[in-house]
Parts: structure tokens; C-alpha cells; sequence
């Protein structure tokens, strides 16, 4: 360990590393899919392989290696013509995926998820089965979002947010996230020539995501917020996360050579199993604003009642994740809400004892219970070392 920090030295301190790799990185708008550079990291993953590590790849590149396929060029692509490229580009990606590995005596399997398949509890747990049994028969699973179905209302956005549901799904100790930056800055640094490098981040705080700017490549849907906000789910579940520079040969091996990363550090009281799946939902289906009195109920570790609610938003049915934010518009928690949508607006603010009157049946005390609930204390006190 890196007593400063606190941060390992080396990759193969980890069991489960989780590694995103993005289109940019993968594929050359002229010449299409960058083997020798797929051939570096498939040897990066051979060597942590034989170390003991187990390796999960979250890769994207299937609509950029598609369209360079079907000669599509720069154009803006349809919605069909981007899920036909993917079509084309995903076949290219698994073979060349399968390749690569297998030139390291690794095996490989294709996994496609769509943004129900980590939203909807049933199919999450499906998702986990399938890739824990490619884990435990010693095959890297390749993960992509499915391109081909997806469409901008039911898709992940990005895979970052899509690998930091995967890492915390498989309990990853770590995840990284390769990128065309080598790790976060205090503000975009191709803008801001004083940007300065953060190599310890220790808790996502509203001061370190105010410094994330836009996408930086063409081809990549992410940036440094998407970034962000896969650290925060992973983090909140005890997964570790590293953001570095991709676009140099060997991308993990440079980490183990000390090469500029960010190192961002897991949550000491980390969320597990269920909660853990509530907590990385992507997209809450509402937003309950409440009072101070409530904010300070649920840091202690109480459900919140109806009589702490200010405002009811969205459209959500009971059972579905909403966010509840502080009276200043801050996220605090997630959880899965009691009432629908109609209902919560009915008895926002009221005591317990006036609900069945006003509902006309009796119902539950707790808009969100406690065993349902996940409390984000990032936005608190901590900001980042210099380790």
C-alpha cells in the first residue's frame, strides 16, 4: 500500500477488476479497429489473468467499427442505421475480442445488456448468474450495451455508468476506466491550461463533480461526468475506481509502471447485496424533495415519512427507485417508494396518523422504508488528497 494515499500500488492487489475501454480507443475512424493496441491490453489482461486476477471487459466500439464497415463516414446515423451498424460492428468487436484473448489462452464470452437487464431486479439477477458462471469457467466475459435494440429512451447513455453496474453487480474490487485522459483534473484541461492533476480522490463530493467537463472525442457518448457518476456507484459499494489514459499500447501494465492515473477510494461502509442494486440505478423514476428534519433523520439511519416530504415529482408507481433530495436540490439518498406518484403527492407532509383518512385505507407509516433506503453521504465534508 501506498501509506500516503492509501491507494495499492499495483493492480494485482485486486481479485475482480473490471476494465471499460471506449470506441475512441478501440477503433480508427479511417481504418477501422486498432489491433495492435487490442492485442497490448489482451496481453495486460493474460498477465493479470495468470496472476489470479479475474477480468470482466465492458467494451465498446460495435457502432464505430460498423459504420467504418458499411463505409458510413461522418454522417449523423439514423436510430436504424445506428442499430445497424451495431449489428455489423458487434459481430467484428467479438471475433476480434476472441481473438485477441485467445492468443493469451484465455477464453471469451459475449454478453449484450440492455438497460433493463441491471434496472429490473429479476433480469440483474439473471445477468449475474450468466456472467458469474463465464468467471467461474475461467472466461472473460466481453460486455457491451445492445446497440442493436437500444434506443435513446431505454439505454444506458454511456458505459461508464453501464461498467460501474457491472463492477458493483460482480462485486469488483476495482474498476478502470481507460479513457483519452490520464485521470481528472480540477478542470478540463485541453480548456483550462492551470487545470492541475488529482491523483487521490477520496469521496465524489458537488466540488469535484463541478470540475467534470463535456465529451472529449467524437466518437465517445461519455466524458469526465459520466465518469464521475460511474464512480459514485461504484464507490458507494466498495468498488474502487481508476480513470487513466488508454491511448498509449499496454494500458494496464502502464498503471502497474506508475503511469499518471486517478485513483478514487471506496467507501469505508460500502452498500451491499440488495441495496447495492438500488443504489446504482440509473435513472430514478421520480424525486421527493424533503425538509431539513428529515435530511438529518435519514443520515441517522431512519425511514422517511410522509411528514418530511415538501414536494412530490415524476411519475412513478410503488416499488420503483426515486431520489430524495436535501432542501438545497442535492441527491441523498435512493430508495424503493411505498406510494405511487398520485398517492405520495396526497400525503406529502402529513403525520402518520392522518394518512388512512386521507387515502381511505391504511397504509404504510413510511413513504420509503429504512431496509429500502440508501443514504448518500458523499455530499458531506472530504475532498481530495495529494498522495
Amino acid at each position: 500500500m501506498d501509506t500516503l494515499s492509501g491507494a495499492p500500488l499495483s493492480l494485482r492487489a485486486y481479485r475482480r477488476i473490471t476494465v471499460k475501454i471506449g470506441s475512441a480507443l478501440l477503433v480508427d475512424r479511417a481504418s477501422g479497429l486498432k489491433r495492435d493496441w487490442l492485442r497490448s491490453l489482451a496481453m495486460d489482461v493474460g498477465e493479470l489473468a495468470a496472476g489470479g486476477a479475474e477480468i470482466l471487459v465492458v467494451s465498446s466500439g460495435a457502432i464505430a467499427l460498423g459504420r467504418t464497415i458499411l463505409g458510413l463516414g461522418k454522417k449523423a446515423l439514423k436510430l436504424e442505421e445506428s442499430q445497424a451498424a451495431a449489428a455489423v460492428g458487434q459481430i467484428a468487436l467479438a471475433g476480434a475480442w476472441s481473438d485477441a484473448l485467445g492468443s493469451q489462452k484465455l477464453k471469451s464470452g459475449q454478453i449484450l445488456l440492455t438497460l433493463g437487464d441491471t434496472e429490473e431486479r429479476r433480469r440483474y439477477l439473471n445477468a449475474r448468474a450468466t456472467i458469474s458462471t463465464l468467471l467461474k469457467m475461467k472466461a472473460v466475459p466481453v460486455i457491451n450495451e445492445n446497440d442493436t435494440v437500444a434506443t435513446s429512451e431505454i439505454r444506458y447513455g454511456d458505459n461508464d455508468r453501464l461498467a460501474a453496474r457491472v463492477a458493483t453487480m460482480m462485486g469488483a474490487d476495482l474498476l478502470v476506466l481507460l479513457s483519452d485522459i490520464d485521470g481528472l483534473y480540477t478542470a478540463p484541461p485541453a480548456r483550462d491550461p492551470e487545470a492541475k492533476f488529482i491523483p487521490v480522490v477520496d469521496r465524489i463530493t458537488p466540488d469535484i463533480e463541478a470540475m467534470a467537463g463535456a465529451a472529449a472525442s467524437e466518437l465517445s457518448r461519455g466524458g469526465m461526468r459520466t465518469k464521475l457518476d460511474a464512480g459514485k456507484i461504484a464507490t458507494a459499494a466498495g468498488t474502487a475506481m481508476i480513470i487513466t489514459a488508454g491511448t498509449r499500447l499496454s494500458p494496464l501494465m502502464a498503471i502497474e509502471r506508475g503511469e499518471r492515473h486517478t485513483w478514487f477510494r471506496p467507501s469505508e461502509q460500502p452498500v451491499k447485496g440488495y441495496k447495492t442494486w438500488i443504489a446504482g440505478q440509473l435513472e430514478p423514476a421520480g424525486r421527493l424533495t424533503v425538509d431539513a428534519g428529515a435530511v438529518g433523520a435519514l443520515l441517522s439511519g431512519k425511514s422517511l415519512l410522509p411528514a418530511g416530504v415538501k414536494l412530490v415529482s415524476g411519475s412513478f408507481g410503488r416499488g420503483d427507485t426515486v431520489a430524495i433530495l436535501s432542501p438545497e436540490g442535492r441527491e441523498i439518498a435512493r430508495g424503493l417508494v411505498a406510494y405511487d406518484a398520485a398517492d405520495a403527492v396526497r400525503i406529502a407532509g402529513l403525520k402518520t396518523a392522518e394518512i388512512e383518512t386521507v387515502l381511505g385505507y391504511e397504509a404504510r407509516s413510511a413513504m420509503i422504508h429504512r431496509d429500502d433506503l440508501v443514504v448518500n453521504h458523499a455530499g458531506r465534508a472530504g475532498q481530495t488528497s495529494e498522495g
